[in-house]
C-alpha cells in the first residue's frame, strides 16, 4: 500500500536516485569512520567534507531547477538565497565561539572586537541558540524571496529582464556585506568556527554526521520537487513555464503560483548554503557573486533542466571536474567552463538526463510503431490466407 502510495506521488527513477542518496548518507560515514586505511573501501577524511560539498552545490542545482526547468524563471540570483543561508548559520557557529577567540570576548565575534563594536548587534540575537539559527535559514531566503518575487511577478516582469534584476540583487548584498558596517565579518566573512551542537566542528564524526545530513536533507528535498512537479500544481507550472497567457486567461493566478514556487526554491537554497558553511569552515561575501549563480545556471542546464535528477548529476560531474581541472590548470578553468555551456547549449540542449530519457522514448515510440505494423501485416496475411484456402470459408 505504501509501495503504491509512493509510486503514484512519485516516478520510479526519482525514488531510485533518494534511495541511492540515503544509502550514501549510511556507507559513506560507515567506510570513513569504521574501515581501516589500508581498506581499499575506506574513504579518506578529506574526501568526506569534499562530497559534501558537492552535495550542497546539488541541492542548490535542484533548487533552481524546480524554477527554471518548470517554471520558465530563469533566476541568476540563487547564489544569494544561498549566501543568506550560509551566513545564517555561520552567525550561529561563532556565536558558539564564545571566550575561545583570538580576544577572548564571550560575547563579541573577534571582528567586531577588532573593529571596536561595544555590544552585540541586535540582529545577531538569538543566533546563539541551534533552533533559531535553522529557522532564519529557512526564513531570511524564504522572505528575500516573497518580497521580491511580489514585486517581480505582479509588474509581469518576465524573461531576460527578470534574470537582470535577479543578479543585481545578487550584486547589490554582495557589495553591501563587503561593508564593515554591516557586522558580518566584511570582506573576511565568518570564520574559524569551534563546534556545531556540542561537538568538535573538524572532528571526523562530525564531518561524517555533516554529510549525512546534507544527503538526507538532498534526499528529502528531491521527494519534495516530485511531489510538487507531480501534482496538479506542477502541471498548471509546465503550463506557465510554456504559455503564460494562454494559463492566465484560462483563469489562473499566474503571479501567485511563480510566487510560491520562488520562495520555497529560495528556501532550499538557504538550506543548502547552511549545511555547506559548518564543512567548508567559512563564508564570505564571494558567495554573492554572480559567477556563482551563473555557475548553478551551467550545472543545471549540464545535467538536464526540468528533470530534476539531472540538476543533482550535472553539479556533481561539473564539480568533480573543477576539482581536477582547477588543480592542473588553475589559470584555464574559467574558459573550460564557458567551453562546456557552449557545447551544452548546441549539442546537448536538454542536458545529459534530458538526451537520455529523449533517446529512449524514440525507442519505445519506434517499436511501438513497429509492433503495430507487425500486427497489421500479419493480421492481413491471415485473412488472405483463409481467403484463398477454402472458398466455402471466404463465403
Amino acid at each position: 500500500m505504501i509501495s503504491q502510495m509512493l509510486l503514484r506521488t512519485h516516478e520510479k527513477k526519482t525514488l531510485i536516485v533518494a534511495l541511492i542518496i540515503v544509502l550514501a548518507a549510511v556507507m559513506v560515514p560507515l567506510s570513513n569512520l569504521l574501515l581501516a586505511e589500508t581498506n581499499p573501501l575506506h574513504i579518506p577524511g578529506y574526501l568526506v567534507p569534499l562530497l559534501g560539498k558537492y552535495l550542497c552545490y546539488a541541492l542548490l542545482a535542484l533548487a533552481l531547477d524546480l524554477v527554471w526547468g518548470y517554471c520558465g524563471i530563469l533566476s541568476l540570483g540563487h547564489g544569494a538565497f544561498f549566501a543568506l543561508g550560509g551566513y545564517a548559520m555561520g552567525m550561529y557557529l561563532m556565536r558558539q565561539i564564545g571566550a575561545r577567540g583570538v580576544y577572548a570576548n564571550p560575547e563579541l565575534p573577534d571582528f567586531m572586537v577588532f573593529l571596536n563594536w561595544q555590544e552585540l548587534p541586535w540582529y545577531w540575537y538569538g543566533f546563539n541558540h541551534f533552533a533559531f539559527a535553522a529557522l532564519m535559514v529557512l526564513v531570511v531566503p524564504g522572505l528575500l524571496a516573497f518580497v521580491f518575487g511580489w514585486f517581480a511577478f505582479r509588474s509581469r516582469v518576465t524573461g531576460v529582464y527578470l534574470s537582470i534584476i535577479t543578479q543585481a540583487m545578487t550584486y547589490a548584498l554582495l557589495l553591501a556585506f563587503f561593508r564593515n558596517e554591516m557586522g558580518f565579518g566584511g570582506n573576511n566573512g565568518l570564520t574559524d568556527f569551534k563546534e556545531i551542537l556540542g561537538q568538535n566542528v573538524q572532528a571526523a564524526g562530525t564531518r561524517a554526521s555533516l554529510f549525512a545530513a546534507t544527503a538526507i536533507a538532498l534526499a528529502l528535498a528531491l521527494l519534495l520537487s516530485s511531489a510538487i512537479v507531480r501534482s496538479k500544481y506542477g502541471k498548471v507550472l509546465v503550463g506557465v513555464r510554456d504559455a503564460e497567457s494562454r494559463t492566465r486567461f484560462l483563469g489562473y493566478r499566474v503571479e501567485n503560483m511563480k510566487l510560491f514556487i520562488f520562495t520555497i526554491s529560495a528556501m532550499m537554497a538557504g538550506v543548502a548554503g547552511a549545511l555547506y558553511v559548518p564543512q567548508v569552515g567559512i563564508i564570505n561575501p564571494g558567495e554573492f557573486a554572480p559567477g556563482n549563480s551563473i555557475e548553478v545556471v551551467i550545472w543545471t542546464a549540464v545535467g538536464g533542466r526540468g528533470t530534476l535528477i539531472g540538476p543533482i548529476i550535472g553539479a556533481f560531474l561539473v564539480n568533480f571536474g573543477k576539482s581536477i581541472f582547477t588543480a592542473a590548470f588553475p589559470e584555464f578553468w574559467l574558459f573550460a567552463l564557458g567551453a562546456l555551456f557552449v557545447a551544452t547549449t548546441l549539442f546537448l540542449p536538454k542536458g545529459i538526463v534530458g538526451t537520455v530519457q529523449q533517446y529512449f522514448a524514440r525507442r519505445r515510440e519506434y517499436k511501438t510503431a513497429g509492433e503495430t505494423e507487425k500486427t497489421y501485416q500479419e493480421d492481413k496475411a491471415a485473412a488472405l490466407t483463409a481467403a484463398t484456402a477454402s472458398p466455402q470459408a471466404a463465403e
